[in-house]
């Protein structure tokens, strides 16, 4: 029996189920160790046994309802033949794509030849996997990896991006819609080789101006919420359009989701009285409260459960566990929601 899972189906336990975005990373001593010995980021997505080992390591050290795959949003990019590189210190380097020929660098003929070794990732880490826990495996949304791709690296506003996405919105949109088709392609793998359920990842998505929000963001998510749920009805999928606020309702009505990721800027009990009520809440702890732990934390953990009183959720943060979090704080922090009731 599966908590996290059951969540989905409307079995509620005293205490929620818990895991965290990025819970497994760089604030883990074994991780660290692990990745001296990979060249690069990528090589690490791209070692079968070593990334199931760090999907792993998070639950044998902690009580954590579910393991997330430790891969990453831009190998999309990267198997689509899009040259993409990690820098220590800045972040994501990707070779910018250009709207009107996209298609002549990007290929689907090697796609899943390229992506195979996450699939392979999925296949170990599920052998090893206890049958209490669930595997959780993920993407991210059109519109973020098409901000990546065309920016060229990560940005705070992705303006370039964005002005070309405004001068040519006809060719941003078929651009959208060939992420929608690969990513739905990616993520049907994903549970084919051995996941429980899904998250899109739309980590920019509060950059998208609220005139192409359908467009941009509800429609793409909504096809491969439906490419998904016709090959798999069951699914649990768990949108995370992070940072859109007001937009929350549309996104759910539109979309299909049947779990939502809120931030930590969304009022709880604002979610809990205009969101659906068949619909799973996760979250939304601010991952700074982890690094602080403390009183703060008890507090805010407190307050998140009193505020969840009569929804199905589960517990998690407002974004990814951050490098500085000492793992004594990730510890205590399960130790008290294991604990609510």
């Amino acid at each position: 029996m599966s908590q996290f899972l059951d969540t989905f189906k409307g079995i509620k336990s005293y205490s929620p189920p818990i895991w965290f975005m990025r819970q497994a990373g760089r604030y883990l001593p074994e991780y660290l160790e692990v990745r001296k010995s990979c060249k690069g980021f990528l090589d690490l997505c791209y070692s079968p046994e070593l990334a199931a080992e760090v999907t792993l390591q998070p639950l044998k050290r902690f009580p954590l309802d579910a393991a997330i795959i430790f891969s990453d949003i831009l190998v999309i990019p990267h198997a689509l033949g899009q040259n993409v590189s990690f820098e220590e210190g800045t972040g994501p380097k990707l070779t910018s794509i250009s709207l009107h020929s996209f298609e002549e660098h990007l290929t689907l003929k090697n796609f899943l030849k390229n992506a195979a070794p996450v699939y392979k990732t999925i296949h170990l880490t599920k052998s090893k996997l206890a049958s209490s826990k669930s595997l959780i495996g993920f993407a991210g949304a059109p519109w973020t990896l098409a901000l990546y791709m065309i920016e060229g690296e990560g940005s705070r506003d992705f303006a370039k991006a964005k002005e070309q996405a405004f001068e040519n919105e006809k060719a941003f949109t078929a651009l959208l819609d060939y992420l929608s088709e690969v990513i739905s392609l990616h993520l049907i793998e994903q549970v084919k080789a051995g996941v429980q359920a899904v998250q899109l990842f739309d980590t920019w998505a509060g950059l998208c101006p609220a005139t192409h929000f359908e467009g941009w963001i509800t429609s793409p998510t909504r096809k491969i919420v439906s490419n998904l749920l016709k090959a798999f009805p069951n699914l649990p999928f768990i949108g995370f359009p992070k940072g859109i606020g007001a937009n929350l309702g549309e996104y759910v009505s539109q979309t299909k989701v049947s779990g939502l990721s809120l931030d930590a800027t969304t009022p709880l009990l604002w979610a809990t009285k205009n969101l659906p009520a068949p619909l799973v809440l996760q979250g939304n702890l601010d991952p700074i409260l982890l690094v602080a732990g403390g009183e703060s934390l008890k507090r805010a953990i407190f307050s998140i459960h009193e505020e969840m009183q009569g929804r199905s959720y589960i517990f998690n943060l407002g974004h990814g566990i951050l490098p500085q979090t000492p793992p004594s704080h990730v510890e205590e922090c399960i130790h008290i929601v294991k604990g609510l009731r």
